[in-house]
């Protein structure tokens, strides 16, 4: 897959194409529905597919200060995208001008004069342009009017409940990550840095690796979880993750530490990942530290029968 920023350089002897185009946060099952319908589309067309999304996020620009917690990097959604066999994932820069730009002039300059657009695929609730003015019906007949076709896919659901990034924050904000991995069809993923702590876990026989995630990322709620940890080479190891400022101790700092089970390395530096896939308690503040280590003993036995099991 082609990764690039910008629509000012597209590779030589560009053609047309079948784009889908959207924030993708998360790439979660309704996302994969519509990803997976531009790709074949594509292939039924011998075209390349394109994924169209956007940086910094809409939201941001429109409203200062009302980014949403992300659910995953541009990295994260790349790599995911590109598993969902798109060939092109163009990553448009969001600015006060794109927000202004009216829908049919959107339409005309980007998909009809640079991508040269053969079928466009978007959600049925799908809106763009200037103060959201554009919307699938406009697509379709500008389409008629340029040459291309347009589908809207249906929103995906299931038990009542229609999967959407908004959605799935609301239950990772909640700490309930096995139904944020319900909607996303995998763990919600954290990625960061490991950063030198205070050493107080390893003072207590638990060494934990302390995470610096990124700005905006969606962290459960404070909380005792059962998480996949992959470290910077790859391996994939249990571990039981804390999530929370660590009350026992009077902590203030909210901090993403992740205790490996079985293995005895440093992590410092080394870019990790996070896989959360069960809640196993609320944080809570004990009596003394006797009883908090008794409770840690038992969230790592828990963490090792949960993750055996999966």
């Amino acid at each position: 897959m082609q990764r690039w920023r910008g629509l000012d350089h597209l590779p030589g002897g560009w053609g047309r194409c079948v784009v889908t185009i959207g924030v993708f946060d998360g790439v979660h099952k309704g996302h994969q529905v519509l990803i997976g319908r531009a790709v074949e589309l594509a292939a039924e067309r011998g075209l390349p597919s394109v994924l169209m999304t956007f940086d910094p996020h809409p939201s941001e620009v429109v409203r200062p200060g009302s980014h949403p917690a992300q659910l995953t990097t541009l990295r994260r959604r790349a790599e995911l995208v590109e598993a969902l066999g798109v060939d092109h994932f163009v990553v448009v820069p969001f600015s006060l001008e794109t927000s202004r730009m009216p829908a049919d002039e959107f339409v005309h300059e980007v998909l009809v004069e640079k991508l040269h657009v053969a079928a466009v695929v978007v959600g049925e609730n799908f809106t763009f342009g200037h103060k959201a003015a554009g919307d699938v019906g406009l697509l379709r007949r500008l389409g008629q009017r340029f040459g291309f076709v347009t589908e809207g896919a249906d929103l995906v659901s299931a038990d009542e409940v229609t999967y959407s990034s908004t959605y799935i924050r609301a239950c990772i904000d909640a700490g309930d990550v096995k139904a944020a991995a319900e909607a996303l069809g995998r763990p919600h993923r954290l990625e960061g840095i490991v950063v030198k702590g205070d050493g107080r876990g390893k003072d207590l026989g638990f060494p934990t690796a302390n995470l610096s995630t990124p700005k905006f990322a969606a962290v459960p709620a404070d909380g005792i979880y059962a998480c996949w940890f992959t470290d910077g080479k790859g391996k994939k190891l249990k571990a039981a993750v804390s999530v929370g400022t660590n009350p026992t101790f009077s902590g203030r700092e909210r901090r993403v530490e992740a205790f490996v089970l079985d293995v005895d390395e440093d992590y410092y530096g080394q870019r990790v990942a996070v896989d959360f896939v069960e809640r196993l308690r609320e944080m809570e503040k004990f009596d003394s530290v006797e009883a908090l280590l008794e409770q840690m003993h038992a969230d790592v036995d828990r963490t090792r029968e949960l993750l055996s099991e999966s």
